[in-house]
This record gives C-alpha cells, sequence and structure tokens, in this order.
C-alpha cells in the first residue's frame, strides 16, 4: 500500500489547509508555461498577460517539451505543475509550422485538465506602443470591467466557450461588494467575425459631466491583439457535473448537549448542578409562627381548669 506523507511542520499544515476545499472558493491563480518553440511576440504576449494578472500568477520561463494539448499523454505535465502550483487556469505558449503564435488557454478540475481553447495571437501591440499618462496605469488588484460586444459571443459555440475561459481568467476573486473608485480598468472583447476576436485593455478615465455622476472615458493603453479561434475542447458531462456542485446551504453550527441517534432521533443532555440545601436561604415565616404561638396558648388558657382559691391568711384580715 502507498503511504501518505502528513506534513510534519506548522508551515506545511497551513499550506494544505489552504488548499483543501472550502465552501467559498478563493480566487483562481494562472500558470503561464512556454512550448519548445516560440517567438518574440509570443514571448511579449505572455509576459504582458502575467503582469496584468500580477499577484494571482506563477510564471515559469523554461521550454517544456513534454506539453502537448489536444494530445493523449500530452497533458500529463500540465496536471502535474497544477498540482505543484495550486493553479487552476493555465496559459501555454508554443509556435509552429501550422499553429503559428498558438496560445492554448485551459482550466482544470481537481488538478485534471477540465476543458481547452486554442487561439492564434495576431496584429499584437505592446503596451510600449501605447502612449498615455502613466497616472491612469491600473494598480495591482483593482477590479476591471469585462465587456463583450458582438453577437458571436451568444450564438458561436467556439466563442461562447472562449468567452467562459475569458471571465475565469481576467476576473480574478469573486466578492459581494465592490468599490466603484477602485474600478480603474476594462478589457474589451469584440468579435469581429464567427472565429476571430479582437481584444483590448482599457484604463478608465473619470471627467466632470455637470452632475453627480461623472463621465467616463476609455483610454487604451495595451495590450491589444486579434484572437483566432482554433480549437476547443469542452469538459466530459460527468466531469462537468460533479464540478458544478454547490452546498446546498452553510454547514449549522453545533448545538450543546444535543446529539442524534438513527432510531431514537433527535436526543438532548441536561445536567442538573448538585443542591446545596445548607446554602439555600429559607422564606422568613416569623410573623405566621407568631400568630400560631397567640392561637395555641389561647386554646390551651381555655382547655385548662381554674385554679384554686388561695386560703387567707388571718393576720392579714386583722
Amino acid at each position: 500500500m502507498l503511504s501518505i506523507k502528513t506534513p510534519s511542520s506548522g508551515k506545511a499544515r497551513r499550506e494544505v489547509e489552504k488548499r483543501a476545499p472550502k465552501l467559498v472558493e478563493t480566487g483562481k491563480k494562472t500558470l503561464i508555461l512556454h512550448g519548445t518553440k516560440t517567438t518574440k511576440d509570443l514571448n511579449q504576449v505572455l509576459i504582458e498577460i502575467s503582469d496584468l494578472l500580477k499577484g494571482n500568477c506563477v510564471r515559469y520561463t523554461k521550454k517544456n517539451p513534454d506539453i502537448r494539448p489536444f494530445e493523449n499523454g500530452g497533458e500529463t505535465s500540465l496536471e502535474f505543475f497544477s498540482l505543484k502550483t495550486d493553479c487552476s487556469i493555465f496559459i501555454f505558449g508554443s509556435h509552429a509550422k501550422k499553429r503559428k503564435n498558438n496560445l492554448v488557454i485551459g482550466r482544470t478540475y481537481d488538478h485534471q485538465i477540465y476543458d481547452l481553447v486554442e487561439v492564434g495571437v495576431e496584429n499584437f501591440k505592446s503596451m510600449k506602443s501605447f502612449k498615455y499618462d502613466k497616472k491612469l496605469s491600473p494598480r495591482v488588484g483593482s477590479k476591471p470591467f469585462i465587456a463583450f460586444i458582438g453577437e458571436g459571443f451568444e450564438s458561436v459555440p467556439e466563442l461562447k466557450h472562449l468567452k467562459e475561459v475569458l471571465i475565469d481568467l481576467l476576473r480574478g476573486e469573486v466578492v459581494e461588494n465592490l468599490n466603484l473608485a477602485g474600478i480603474d480598468h476594462a478589457y474589451i472583447c469584440t468579435a469581429t467575425s464567427a472565429n476571430t476576436v479582437f481584444f483590448t485593455h482599457c484604463a478608465l478615465r473619470l471627467k466632470k459631466s455637470g452632475s453627480v455622476v461623472p463621465r467616463m472615458e476609455l483610454v487604451e493603453v495595451g495590450p491589444s491583439m486579434d484572437f483566432e479561434v482554433r480549437r476547443h475542447r469542452l469538459p466530459d458531462e460527468s466531469l462537468r457535473k460533479e464540478a458544478m456542485k454547490t452546498a446546498s446551504d452553510k454547514p449549522k453550527k453545533k448545538v450543546k448537549n444535543v446529539g442524534g441517534d438513527p432510531l431514537k432521533g433527535k436526543i438532548g443532555k441536561i445536567y442538573v448542578p448538585d443542591q446545596q440545601i445548607g446554602e439555600m436561604s429559607l422564606p422568613d415565616k416569623s410573623k405566621g409562627v407568631k400568630r400560631e404561638r397567640r392561637e395555641a396558648k389561647r386554646n390551651s388558657e381555655s382547655t385548662q381548669p381554674a385554679p384554686k382559691k388561695l386560703k387567707e391568711d388571718p393576720e392579714d384580715s386583722e
């Protein structure tokens, strides 16, 4: 039998607890990998994507010849790196004669490949090619707007799948409340055709509008590129159902001294403290006691015979 290794130090124990399943999951981390062969533009794309996802991204610069998505046996290394870095999204960049400037974006569930989308990068423009006020640069950790423009994202299956993957990649941690002052950038995705998407990154500039609501302008800060959708693989139905499971209710708090039994049902325990009779204060019945004494004395006087008369002393009579 295989031996199960348990963490021996406190730091290792805390890391294992962080990776354990939670009722409300934290933000997803992204793993960026390089293939055997890449181009200068593709390397710059991977660098700038890691800059956009700073704080929730792990980037490896070493070449990985064993990674071959969409092929049997070529995804084992991806699952290993996903388990090692605790990343649930990955981006793999490679270049070949048939598929130039190729990006594979995928998601994992329980460190197993969930789905894959393959796109080709065209008309790439780096952040350095855009001129703008550096004060408009997005801050690390701020939440973005994500806009999808075009009917293709609702009607074309490939673009619909790409939309789901991009939302998971760019949205960061899911929050319930949001401060509008912290939103300083937006990702714009426009479906220009059935298999092409124009992607750009813009900063938000607030200007006076003569009312309480400011006027908002978009300033392109890069990067921008065209995504040509090539191949995609949807998840298996059984794996999809397992990944979409959610907890019905939050775990109930444990009630003291209440348990359950399969036959008797709900069972409760009652603890009665020892009675300290010597320290108990007795009620004051002094008035009633006095009344009872008077009545008893009166009754005893009525039942007793009359006392005999004393003989008179002759000396006293004289």
